[in-house]
């Protein structure tokens, strides 16, 4: 089952997240791709019998899946913001960018893996693509929850990326990574509430009128 379907699900709905309209939506489809992230590295738990993976996946499932979604649809309440996420590019354009950063993860992945496991370059591309539209969401996206949303989603496949390459990453390192992930979604989320507060929206395109 992993192998092939929860990457693809991962995947699929990374697709979505970057053709998304709506916030809220991309919040849930985020909170969607946290929980098959939990999915694959539970499987990897499994896998290796590593008592120290079995408590990142707890982490990972009570931080991405559920802290941060909630956290983040508390902002949205609080500051009232509309529902448009401000699209630099359109939703069939941004389809098209994904498809093609996943080409291109696909041909780097056979530059730098060769002629290695099938499975190990399935998660190297899926993980190289997933960081590559996390980074387009944060480029194409003026909302700044949807900014703060995309840094998540390539912090999703940097981690799949080293999770699944690496055979696991050394568990300290991976308590450090979700607590600076945690603390950053925080500030970030209050910074945004300031924002809010001071000039009535949080369009960041909006914010460069400010420049002198």
């Amino acid at each position: 089952m992993y192998p092939g379907i929860l990457l693809f699900t991962i995947l699929i709905v990374t697709f979505a997240m970057a053709t998304a309209k709506r916030i809220t939506a991309l919040i849930s489809a985020f909170r969607l791709q946290s929980f098959f992230l939990f999915l694959v590295t539970f499987y990897m738990s499994l896998g290796s019998q590593n008592v120290e993976l079995y408590v990142v996946c707890a982490m990972l499932f009570l931080l991405k899946v559920i802290l941060v979604p909630v956290f983040l649809r508390s902002i949205v309440r609080k500051i009232k913001i509309e529902e448009g996420l401000g699209l630099l590019v359109n939703p069939l354009l941004s389809l098209l960018i994904a498809l093609f950063l996943t080409y291109l993860a696909y041909k780097f992945s056979g530059l730098i893996l060769g002629s290695k496991s099938s499975t190990l370059s399935s998660n190297f591309v899926v993980s190289l693509a997933v960081t590559m539209l996390g980074v387009f969401m944060m480029a194409c996206r003026m909302k700044a929850i949807s900014q703060i949303i995309g840094l998540l989603v390539m912090e999703n496949g940097l981690f799949l990326l080293a999770a699944t390459v690496s055979e696991g990453m050394p568990f300290f390192v991976e308590i450090a990574i979700f607590f600076d992930v945690f603390v950053c979604v925080v500030i970030l989320g209050i910074f945004v509430y300031r924002i809010n507060r001071l000039f009535t929206h949080i369009d960041v395109n909006k914010l460069s009128e400010l420049k002198g």
